[in-house]
């Protein structure tokens, strides 16, 4: 008889198991970007560099993630020589970010259930958020194109500082699942633009009276990143692998 009855829980158990495959997810995880990353700041020339990033995620649904980042970067531009910069400026930025910021995926709110182009279409997201960039600049303080001003012109402007960043995010996920149909880590590729408010991303603050310097600075960054995911299991109202 306690065998019989062992036989009916394990059998339960395999049933309301199998009845939630697909329709699982893992609360939590981690993950590492890579970028592409290239500032437009008041400086015309800008260069490109690789940096890195480090993420904790949690998973407010399959769709919704919301990640705590920071990111390990560089950036820098203009030149010596009037051809990369008419007054000779040029910095170089090793900055380092916290941001926070949430994705929503399309999957969210549209059913994918019947259509093979609508489960694509669930993986695009877009997304925004806040966070603190920590500039560590070296920065050309004074002109040396004497065709553009007396050379003991020292351009204004901090070599360090903090500003608050908004990232603007677009994108798309790959998924991939384990045994039980559930999200097992992810490979994302995205666009990021950041907005930087303040002036500290290049250390110039030069006065709008002498030099062009009415633009918000800002960063953009093409993302390839991996995510691995852990945690609680969480279930959604909808399949989120399509059979």
């Amino acid at each position: 008889m306690k065998k019989l009855i062992l036989f009916f829980v394990f059998a339960l158990t395999a049933v309301i198991a199998k009845a939630q495959a697909g329709y699982n997810y893992k609360e939590f995880g981690i993950g590492l970007d890579v970028s592409y990353e290239r500032g437009y700041t008041n400086v015309n020339r800008q260069d490109n560099h690789f940096a890195g990033n480090l993420n904790f995620i949690y998973n407010y649904s399959p769709y919704i993630p919301i990640t705590a980042e920071i990111q390990f970067g560089n950036l820098s531009g203009g030149g010596l020589t009037v051809d990369k910069d008419k007054y000779g400026r040029m910095y170089t930025n090793n900055f380092e970010a916290l941001v926070l910021h949430g994705d929503f995926q399309m999957g969210e709110v549209i059913d994918y259930s019947e259509s093979g182009i609508l489960n694509i279409v669930k993986n695009f997201y877009f997304g925004s958020g806040m966070g603190i960039l920590f500039n560590n600049n070296v920065v050309q303080r004074t002109n040396v194109i004497l065709a553009n001003g007396p050379l003991t012109y020292v351009f204004p402007g901090s070599n360090n500082g903090i500003n608050i960043i908004v990232p603007l995010r677009f994108g798309y996920e790959f998924k991939f699942y384990n045994d039980f149909e559930e999200p097992d880590m992810a490979i994302d590729i995205g666009y990021i633009h950041n907005l930087v408010f303040g002036e500290g991303l290049d250390g110039y603050n030069d006065p709008s009276s002498k030099f062009k310097n009415n633009a918000t600075d800002q960063y953009r960054q093409i993302v390839v990143g991996v995510k691995f995911y852990f945690g609680n299991i969480t279930s959604f109202n909808k399949l989120i692998r399509r059979f």
